[in-house]
C-alpha cells in the first residue's frame, strides 16, 4: 500500500492545478483518473473549442490548457494512474484508504475529488454477447499500439478518435472503419488522409451500418454488420476498437456517505471540505452558495483546499503563507534556483 500526502481523483484542469498548489507546499499527490490521459472534459469533449475565461490567457483550446498545466506541474514529478476508477474509500484512524477497481490501494490524510461531473466511461457496444471479449479482443481505448500489429482490426466510430486510430494503425494492420452514418465528424485533414488510404486499398470503409453479431469463442474471429438497406456483410476480425464517445457517471462516489445534492457534493466555502474530514471536493462536482461552474473558480477552490491538506499532512508544522515571487523554498520546488 502506497502512502502519499493527497490522492486527487480526476486529472482535469482543476485536478492538475491542485497538484501545483499542493506541490508549492511541499506535498506529494497521486492522481487517479478513469480515462487514459490527463485533461478531463477539456480533452475528451472540446479539445479544439476556444476557452476565454482563463486569467491572463485571452484564448486557448482545451488541449492547449491541458498541455500548459502539465508543463506547470513537471517539477513535482507526480504519479498518474490512468484507466482506473476509485471504487472504495474507507477511514483508518486519521487516514483514508483509497482502493481502485484494479485493487491498487493508497493511504492518505487527504482526498481531493476533482471529478468534474463524475467519471467518464466509454459508451459501450450494445450487444450483450460481446462483453466476454472486453480487454481481450474488444477495446474502448488503445494502450499499446504494438500489440495491435499485424491484426485484422474493425474500428467503430465516426469522430476524431476513430479516424485518428484508423490512420495511425493503417501502417501496422488491416483496418476496416465502420460507421452508422455516411458522414464522419473528424478533422478535414484526417478525413482527406483516410479517403486517400481508402483509394489505395489500405483502409476499408463500411457505411452506413451497425454491428449485427460477433463470432468467436475465446477470441473474436469475425463480425457481421448490417447496412441500412438490410444487407448483412461478414468481416474477418481479430480486434474490435470502439470509439462511440463517453458517458458521464457519478459512479461509486455516490456511496461514500458524502452530502449530495443533485449529483454534486456539498462543501463549505472556507476550505471546500465535505462533511467527511479530509475529503475535499473542487471543480464542477462541488456545490456551495454562490457556486459558479467556471474553471477559474475551480482553481481558486484548489488553492484553498490545499492549505487544509497541508495542515492535515503536516500537523506538526505551522503553515506559513508565502508569495512565489519572494520564497526561495517555493522557487527551489519549481526548479528555479
Amino acid at each position: 500500500m502506497k502512502k502519499t500526502d493527497a490522492v486527487i481523483i480526476g486529472a482535469g484542469p482543476v485536478g492538475l492545478f491542485a497538484i501545483h498548489q499542493l506541490g508549492l507546499k511541499g506535498l506529494k499527490a497521486i492522481v487517479i483518473d478513469n480515462l487514459d490521459r490527463a485533461g478531463g472534459q477539456c480533452i475528451e469533449l472540446y479539445p479544439d473549442k476556444p476557452i476565454y475565461d482563463i486569467p491572463a490567457v485571452p484564448e486557448c483550446t482545451g488541449e492547449e490548457l491541458t498541455k500548459n498545466l502539465l508543463e506547470q506541474i513537471k517539477p513535482f514529478n507526480t504519479e498518474f494512474i490512468f484507466n482506473e476508477r476509485v471504487e472504495e474509500v474507507r477511514q483508518d484512524k486519521d487516514k483514508w484508504i483509497v482502493k481502485t477497481n484494479k485493487n491498487n490501494e493508497f493511504s492518505t490524510p487527504n482526498i481531493i475529488i476533482a471529478g468534474g461531473v463524475g467519471s467518464f466511461e466509454p459508451r459501450k457496444l450494445s450487444l450483450k454477447e460481446i462483453e466476454k471479449f472486453e480487454g481481450k479482443s474488444l477495446f474502448y481505448a488503445v494502450k499499446n499500439k504494438e500489440e495491435l500489429k499485424n491484426k485484422k482490426i474493425s474500428i467503430f466510430g465516426g469522430g476524431d478518435s476513430a479516424l485518428d486510430w484508423a490512420l495511425e494503425l493503417s501502417n501496422l494492420s488491416k483496418i476496416t472503419l465502420i460507421h452508422r452514418r455516411d458522414e464522419f465528424r473528424g478533422a478535414p485533414h484526417t478525413l482527406s488522409e483516410i479517403k486517400k488510404l481508402e483509394n489505395e486499398g489500405k483502409i476499408s470503409i463500411k457505411t452506413p451500418c451497425q454491428l449485427e453479431s460477433v463470432e468467436g469463442n475465446e477470441s473474436i474471429k469475425s463480425i457481421s454488420v448490417k447496412f441500412d438497406d438490410g444487407k448483412v456483410e461478414k468481416i474477418n476480425t481479430d480486434i474490435i476498437l470502439s470509439f462511440f464517445g463517453l458517458v458521464m457517471k457519478l459512479g461509486p462516489i455516490a456511496d461514500w456517505g458524502l452530502n449530495m445534492d443533485k449529483k454534486t457534493i456539498e462543501v463549505n466555502s472556507q476550505n471546500f471540505e465535505t462533511n467527511k474530514k479530509g475529503i475535499f471536493a473542487i471543480g464542477d462536482i462541488c456545490n456551495y452558495p454562490g457556486k459558479l461552474k467556471l474553471i477559474l473558480s475551480g482553481f481558486h477552490e484548489a488553492a484553498l483546499a490545499s492549505v487544509d491538506c497541508f495542515k492535515r499532512a503536516r500537523p506538526d508544522e505551522k503553515y506559513r503563507f508565502e508569495f512565489t515571487t519572494a520564497s526561495k523554498t517555493i522557487q527551489e520546488r519549481l526548479g528555479k534556483k
